[in-house]
């Protein structure tokens, strides 16, 4: 079938608006009609190779829409069901058979290198073959295949349109607090950072019963934002007295756990050193292969602290998406404060203004009949 998508042709050039060839899908594959899709960083690092993503691709992870037609087996959903679309992964390694998909150790090439596990894409432009599959889904585009694995079925009484960046962003910031973390009530957090990914940090902290919680990063109106969400206390992460500042609103213990989402290694330096005996720290920030930084061994050891990577928000998303959901219906997790949204073809703006900061979470949308 002919598609509208948005075709990734170099790094750092606009997206291309073009007709591409879909395959039907295959056995174990789902045809969904992309109703939104949300832009995440990720996707600006695909494009500008900052990750060994091939081109030219569709890229796109953060999908929602409506199912149209399963493959041969697929049992999970039905057309007509609303879904969102997550990461993909391969189902039978030690991780996934342990449950926890985000740690596939096919994560990398299921993800991010445009192709099924038997090297072909499914879209084309005429003769040309154009690379797919990014998250198991390339959702910049009007249809999208994805498979059973990473689809997660959502209420249609919720928002459709809203829901796509609980499939990546959102969840790996809810997730990291509430599942990785495990922040308990009456405990203290520091979030460094609070873009998206932080914000839903804020936001899943207040669920869990944090009773301080710190945000910090570079833009003021962000940790405006971040306090309008929960945050009880903000700081400038250029004060050069962040750290004690930090140090002392927790009577001078340091926090039960840090988060970072920056990926900056002097950033989480400054994470660890806040966090008090046997505090945790967790780190989700992209960062480029080969990046190293040093710990204070004896900070680390003497009183049990810890750091630990978390990738998705250690989430099992077929039933923390829908989690997230109920969450927001009950107005306790008000994640659409953060949303901008923008039509299709204006994707390009939309990825300009996140790159400098304009909107914090874009969405690019279809249609608005749904």
């Amino acid at each position: 079938m002919n598609i509208h998508a948005a075709v990734t042709r170099s790094p750092r050039a606009p997206f291309s608006l073009e007709t591409l060839q879909l395959e039907p899908p295959r056995a174990g594959e789902i045809l969904v009609r992309v109703v939104a899709t949300g832009i995440c960083h990720t996707d600006i690092a695909m494009r500008d190779q900052l990750l060994p993503t091939p081109q030219p691709v569709v890229l796109g992870h953060e999908g929602s829409g409506i199912v149209e037609q399963v493959g041969p087996g697929v049992a999970k959903v039905k057309p007509g069901d609303h879904v969102v679309m997550t990461f993909n992964s391969c189902g039978h390694c030690p991780s996934c058979f342990d449950g926890e998909a985000s740690y596939c150790h096919e994560f990398f090439p299921r993800n991010f290198l445009g192709t099924r596990a038997d090297g072909s894409s499914g879209l084309s432009k005429d003769s040309e073959p154009v690379h797919g599959n990014i998250f198991g889904q390339s959702s910049f585009a009007s249809h999208a295949l994805c498979h059973e694995r990473n689809i997660v079925k959502v209420p249609q009484t919720a928002p459709l349109e809203l829901l796509g960046p609980l499939a990546c962003g959102v969840q790996t910031g809810a997730g990291a607090v509430l599942n990785a973390l495990g922040v308990v009530p009456g405990s203290s957090i520091a979030v460094f950072g609070v873009g998206s990914v932080g914000l839903s940090a804020i936001m899943a902290s207040v669920v869990a019963g944090a009773t301080t919680i710190i945000a910090v990063d570079r833009h003021a109106t962000r940790l405006a934002m971040a306090e309008e969400l929960g945050a009880t206390h903000v700081c400038l992460s250029d004060n050069p007295e962040m750290e004690q500042r930090i140090v002392q609103v927790t009577n001078d213990l340091g926090v039960d756990y840090a988060l970072d989402t920056t990926g900056i290694a002097a950033v989480i330096q400054q994470a660890v050193a806040v966090l008090a005996p046997r505090g945790s720290c967790g780190i989700l920030g992209a960062s480029a292969p080969g990046s190293l930084m040093e710990l204070d061994l004896a900070h680390m050891m003497s009183a049990g602290r810890s750091l630990r990577g978390i990738v998705e928000g250690d989430a099992h998303s077929d039933t923390f998406i829908p989690t997230l959901i109920r969450l927001y219906q009950q107005g306790r997790f008000p994640f659409d404060r953060l949303v901008t949204f923008y039509d299709f073809h204006q994707i390009n703006q939309a990825i300009d203004d996140a790159e400098h900061g304009r909107v914090i979470k874009p969405i690019v949308r279809h249609s608005r009949d749904v």
